[in-house]
């Protein structure tokens, strides 16, 4: 078990639950321009540590934070209640346990790592990143479903990386009914798990041989009826 300082507050972050890093910063500053009155429903989906659903408690908001792992639920939790903010914290696969509500702001971290080989079985650590051939395992999903979740008005903020492809985003968005635009952008080094599939990457397209950051985006789509 660590403890993490991110932007929003410090949160522990157990083996195999997706530590805040670059993306969690980037993300909670553009859920920190986002206009969350008091009493607004926030979704978290893939909430990891909760590290945003948090940020969202803080502001007065009430937020909903779901994860497909049992161990980033009691994370959540646990790190909800040494903030002593109220969150409601559900197991269960994307927008499947909030079936039928509606909130005025989602966000998602999801994982988004093109992985090499088979897709990643939940009860290894690389489920909080690996994320299909093309990185599109959850992105692709989530562009599909996130309207369903939100109200009129209401606003999506999702981070990934560019290696994903942002048109994609874009496009799957907009196809839902959404009006998508990128709002953050910023570039990060690699990390341990890029540099490791480096030559896997360069071998897809997906990197230039001298290439070593990535490209951070935060998208916001919002529901105009």
């Amino acid at each position: 078990m660590t403890r993490n300082d991110s932007e929003g507050g410090s949160v522990l972050a157990p083996w195999r639950v997706y530590t805040p890093q670059h993306d969690t910063q980037l993300l909670t500053r553009a859920l920190d321009r986002e206009h969350v009155p008091a009493g607004a429903a926030v979704l978290d989906v893939g909430t990891g540590t909760g590290a945003l659903a948090l940020a969202a408690a803080r502001r007065g908001a009430h937020v909903t934070a779901v994860d497909r792992t049992y161990r980033a639920v009691l994370t959540t939790r646990l790190n909800a209640r040494l903030a002593r903010l109220p969150v409601e914290v559900l197991h269960g696969d994307l927008f499947g346990p909030v079936g039928g509500r509606r909130f005025d702001l989602v966000v998602s971290n999801p994982p988004y790592v093109p992985t090499p080989g088979a897709d990643p079985r939940r009860h290894r650590a690389a489920v909080a990143w690996d994320a299909g051939v093309d990185g599109r395992l959850l992105l692709d999903r989530i562009c599909r479903s996130a309207h369903t979740s939100l109200r009129p008005g209401g606003v999506l903020l999702l981070v990934h990386s560019a290696l994903c492809g942002i048109a994609s985003t874009l496009a799957a968005l907009e196809r839902s009914g959404l009006d998508a635009r990128v709002t953050d952008r910023c570039l990060v080094p690699f990390g341990p798990v890029l540099r490791s599939r480096g030559a896997w990457l360069r071998d897809r397209g997906l990197v230039d041989a001298d290439e070593e950051k990535e490209e951070l985006v935060v998208i916001r789509a919002e529901r105009i009826r």
